[in-house]
């Protein structure tokens, strides 16, 4: 007798029963068992809210510690800006550069010493008020308000002490200020850093398109007769002559106001402004939103950079001109973090000249020994004596190196390193012979842009690739998908000019391939080409995408694809692909380039070059660089390449040597390989037999001998190593069941499983899904609503039920067909796109709607078209294409609408039997009309 236990594994359950099982013979004498009885049976349920579970079901993979990440991440964001800060107060006490009441505060550690952070610019005197310690400047700047806004300093107005820091970082770019004064402004700028901007995350520049930021008085607001939908179409006309032309529901009180706009203006190849026919400039314009975060960053940084100012001078010369004006948040939004560092060294290198400090080289020592007592090698790097590159780059603006993440890459199934362990006190850990104990550590899965990588899969491309022709008639007889791969790759030679044509793409398509390779045309009227290759037809496959970006690098700069040899193509994809940094990758490349003789066009452009994804392949690049000599073939492969390993165990799999480490499957697959030089063009799966005697088969199986070896297992089981909270819980909820069940029930003989659809279903398919139910929620409230709105009688519609379900299903099947016939240039297709997607469409909408689908909806069998007016009467009737009387499918794809006495005519007989049998018959309709069936 055997123990079968059955799992049902759900997202918040896991359903089980263990039977009794007896080996039974069949009449035929084949075994089979028989279940006896259920020897238990239960269910675990997993503790799991209903709104994580929900969210799991939408597709989005939200883990249970979510929250807590976030929080976090903000805390550690807060512990950053603070370390910052003690760092720069360690510096600036240190200098003595900080005020005394301020100093008092701070202890050697640059943290303050009663949990209370005094305010620099403010001190108390000696009747315990508070005063501002910078009233020189204070007053030197209401000089200035009182020559250019003399109202706002009149009859004593307050003006805002806080605004002293921007006249101070504009004067500081050419006069003389106190430390204390420098010490404030550098304290400001460790709040307020800019935004770091990773490679890559640049928008790509359109050379076709001139984007510019404009804030326009607007002079005139003219409404025209033009209309779209109940909005009226205006002329807004702007100072500098422009007209912005707008559509709005209520009328446009902008006369006299200053709006910002982006303007989007077409150019030609030369660069001049293209114009339409009428002679105008083509261009348009946009509001840039509250929400759109990147284009008001860009329209900050644009009036910036027209000022010719530093962000302070520009925001104290803003005040200057408009005192009411907002500042953060408003007038300066998220911008570069250039912006700043670029003041800072500005305002630094001139106060050198004022502050006898800055420049003492001594005193640097000391502060680089202050904040690095122990780091000897980094005070090495920063011992040049430079107080500008110490705050700047040190201190301010340091930033942090992302961290590698290589724990989360896939592990190579063959290659791994050696490495030895030591024990608690110092000593390498001891196998049971008394030797050093030998620990293996798998090597990481090589990037998928690495160019070996893309070579190895460029090359399983080829070798794989069939070409099929659709029909052709052979002995007499029609068939369909015949191999015709030879006789467009017919020698080895063919294979690598194919292999060559592809390298130097990024990807291709079947048309593609077919047409512009094997040139192979499809006839006029033909909606399918005549041939066919083995991989799915409508999808693009990747060739050599590494190659195709450097080869188009190498094209702009002017340089020949010849000097992208294999050395020079990983060298460049190496900088490429580690350095992400826009500073450091710019110093790469120059490096780069001086090595080997490159113009200076070169760095400009290869930094261009997007950052390439981090994807990884299967097998690790020492795996990749052993299999490759093998997959290679023609002019390609050459046996030098092959390592030595290789070649041993294929001198041995040829002479048929006897060695332990070679299986007998491996010499069963290899026994047509009798000579070196057959060693090339092989599969990948047999390179991987020849190289390390196994392909997809595990190279070690761990088996639980004992329900302990579980608890063993998920003791040392890594949280969150499958990057999905769900099926993580469910595993190991899963691995406790059968545990316990083990326990209680003894040896178990087999184990089936059952999978529960959201379990089985990965997260972008569990997403489709869900946006499916909700349209569908929509769809048959939508239809509700419409069939109510028919019943009233100036619609003129008869017999309408709006609860009965095949009068839904009538509407349901029209609305699906009618949008499917709508091509997306239809003028209504946004409109009608949009309607069909809502719960409730309004009365307006259903009229609109109810019009048009009047002029797209025909009878299938005889194109005849059908009013709205007539329905939903009994002239028309559902018909099943397939009849349900042959095979029972009541599902949409399977109903059409056609005449009543249509479907009386087709009765039983499928679709296509219907219209072979009775083309070309009249049938007389009830109303009188005659058609014809197609």
């Amino acid at each position: 007798m055997k123990k079968i236990l059955g799992l049902d594994l759900g997202t918040n359950s896991i359903g089980w029963a263990v039977v009794n099982a007896d080996e039974t013979n069949r009449e035929n004498e084949t075994k089979y068992l028989k279940p006896i009885e259920i020897s238990a049976a239960g269910s675990r349920i997993i503790p799991m809210s209903a709104d994580i579970l929900g969210e799991f079901e939408k597709g989005n993979s939200v883990s249970q510690t979510a929250d807590r990440t976030g929080f976090r991440g903000t805390r550690r964001l807060l512990e950053r800006n603070l370390l910052r800060r003690e760092r720069l107060l360690r510096v600036l006490k240190h200098m003595n550069f900080l005020p005394e009441h301020y100093a008092t505060h701070i202890n050697r550690y640059g943290k303050f010493t009663d949990d209370s952070e005094p305010k620099l610019p403010w001190s108390k005197n000696e009747q315990g008020k508070f005063e501002f310690i910078f009233a020189d400047s204070f007053n030197e700047m209401l000089a200035d308000f009182a020559k250019y806004q003399p109202q706002i300093v009149a009859n004593d107005k307050k003006v805002p002490y806080d605004w002293t820091i921007y006249y101070l970082r504009k004067k500081a770019l050419t006069d003389a200020i106190t430390k204390e004064e420098l010490a404030w402004i550098l304290l400001q700028f460790n709040q307020k850093r800019g935004y770091y901007q990773l490679r890559g995350e640049e928008e790509e520049e359109n050379k076709d398109k001139l984007v510019e930021f404009l804030a326009q008085k607007v002079i005139k607001v003219e409404a025209t007769d033009e209309k779209k939908g109940d909005d009226i179409w205006y002329n807004v006309y702007l100072e500098n002559g422009m007209i912005y032309r707008r559509t709005s529901r209520i009328p446009l009180d902008w006369e006299g106001k200053t709006k910002e706009f982006i303007v989007t203006t077409d150019l030609e190849k030369d660069g001049k402004p293209k114009k339409d026919k009428e002679g105008n400039i083509k261009r348009s314009f946009r509001a840039p939103k509250e929400d759109d975060w990147t284009l008001v960053k860009k329209k900050t940084e644009y009036d910036i950079e027209n000022s010719n100012k530093t962000v302070g001078y520009y925001i104290y010369d803003n005040l200057l001109q408009n005192p009411n004006q907002k500042i953060i948040g408003k007038l300066v939004r998220t911008i570069e973090r250039k912006f700043y560092k670029e003041e800072l060294r500005l305002i630094l290198e001139k106060q050198k000249e004022f502050i006898p400090e800055l420049r003492d080289e001594n005193l640097y020592l000391e502060c680089i020994n202050e904040l690095y007592p122990i780091n000897e090698a980094h005070r090495n790097n920063i011992a040049k004596p430079d107080f500008t590159n110490l705050f700047i780059n040190d201190i301010l603006f340091y930033q942090r190196p992302l961290k590698s993440k290589k724990s989360l890459i896939s592990d190579c199934p063959y290659e791994s390193h050696v490495y030895l362990k030591k024990d608690e006190s110092g000593n390498y850990i001891k196998d049971e012979n008394g030797q050093d104990k030998k620990f293996f550590a798998h090597l990481k899965c090589v990037a998928k842009s690495n160019p070996l990588f893309q070579e190895f899969r460029l090359w399983q491309f080829v070798q794989n690739l069939k070409i099929y022709e659709r029909e052709k008639e052979l002995n007499g007889k029609l068939q369909t998908d015949i191999d015709v791969t030879a006789e467009f790759l017919t020698t080895e030679d063919d294979y690598v000019k194919l292999f060559e044509w592809l390298n130097n793409r990024a990807s291709i398509k079947q048309d593609t391939l077919l047409n512009s390779y094997f040139k192979i045309k499809k006839a006029k009227g033909q909606e399918k080409h005549p041939y066919r290759w083995n991989y799915v037809e409508d999808k693009e496959y990747p060739c050599n995408e590494t190659r195709n970006d450097l080869l188009s690098a190498l094209e702009k700069c002017g340089m020949k694809k010849e000097f992208l040899s294999c050395e020079m193509e990983m060298k460049l994809w190496h900088i490429l692909y580690s350095v992400e940094d826009k500073i450091e990758i710019g110093k790469a490349l120059e490096t780069f380039a001086q090595k080997n003789n490159l113009e200076s066009n070169f760095v400009e452009t290869f930094k261009k070059i997007k950052p390439f994804k981090k994807e990884y392949g299967a097998y690790s690049e020492k795996a990749i660089k052993k299999l490759l000599p093998l997959i290679r073939m023609g002019k390609y492969w050459n046996a030098d390449d092959i390592d030595d390993n290789t070649k041993k165990r294929i001198e041995k799999i040829i002479s048929g040597e006897f060695d332990e480490n070679i299986m007998n499957r491996v010499r069963e697959k290899a026994i047509n390989l009798t000579e070196l030089n057959h060693f090339k063009g092989l599969p990948t799966w047999l390179a991987c037999y020849i190289v390390y005697d196994r392909h997809s088969e595990a190279k070690e199986i761990e088996k639980w001998e004992k329900p302990e070896d579980i608890d063993n297992y998920l003791k040392h089981f890594k949280q969150h190593s499958l990057r999905n909270p769900i099926v993580e819980q469910v595993v190991t909820e899963t691995l406790r069941t059968v545990r316990d069940i083990w326990k209680q029930e003894g040896q178990i003989d087999e184990i089936h499983i059952e999978l529960g659809r959201d379990m089985k279903n990965p997260a972008d398919k569990r997403k489709q899904m869900t946006e499916r139910i909700l349209e569908n929620e929509n769809t048959n409230l939508r239809i509700k609503a419409m069939l109510m709105e028919f019943m009233n009688p100036e619609m003129g519609i008869k017999n309408v039920r709006p609860y009965s379900p095949s009068q839904q299903d009538i509407l349901r099947i029209y609305e699906e067909n009618a949008l499917d016939n709508l091509k997306k240039d239809d003028k209504d297709f946004d409109f009608i796109s949009k309607i069909s997607k809502q719960a409730q469409p309004s009365k307006s909408d259903i009229i609109r709607y109810k019009c048009w689908l009047e002029q797209k909806y025909r009878s299938p069998y005889t194109g005849k078209q059908i009013s709205l007016t007539k329905l939903f009467t009994s002239d028309y009737e559902i018909e099943h294409i397939i009849p349900q009387s042959r095979y029972f499918d009541d599902s949409f794809s399977n109903k059409v609408i056609c005449e009543a006495e249509v479907n009386k005519l087709k009765s039983n007989q499928l679709g296509y039997e219907f219209i072979k049998n009775h083309h070309g018959e009249k049938v007389q309709l009830s109303q009188g009309e005659v058609i014809e069936i197609f």
